[in-house]
């Protein structure tokens, strides 16, 4: 976590993307019910800090690629739907973006964000709460 707050400083325009693995890797695969809460409590603590330092044309967007619940039985992954948080810095409210469809979706709302074209998966970006 430490990387990325030294890369949101070391990048003027562009895209910062990060795996934090050990959620799936050492806490859901290996059931560590224990683990994946001090991780999870360790992630909020940073993340309040972090958002602090975003400028107001910033975006974040947190999600995972699949679901691997530390408390159900077995090591496999473990849900379909995965979490989707989106957060800018001049949001003044949030709002729900519903079920997506795809993983594309994101993807789409990136190009979006950068001007990019794309033809795969449905930009979000207008589904954001606009800056006041």
């Amino acid at each position: 976590m430490a990387k990325i707050t030294t890369a949101l400083h070391s990048v003027e325009r562009g895209l910062i993307f990060a795996n934090l693995i050990d959620y799936d890797m050492l806490f859901g695969h290996r059931c560590d019910v224990a683990g994946f809460a001090r991780a999870l409590e360790e992630f909020d603590l940073w993340l309040e800090n972090f958002m602090q330092q975003f400028n107001d044309d910033d975006l974040l967007l947190i999600t995972a690629d699949h679901g691997c619940d530390p408390t159900m039985p077995g090591t496999d992954h473990s849900r379909e739907y995965v979490p989707l948080l989106a957060w800018s810095p001049c949001q003044v409210a949030g709002k729900t973006l519903g079920t997506r469809h795809s993983f594309s979706d994101i993807a789409a709302t990136l190009a979006h964000n950068f001007d990019l074209p794309n033809d795969v998966g449905e930009s979000f970006l207008p589904q954001l709460v606009p800056c006041a």
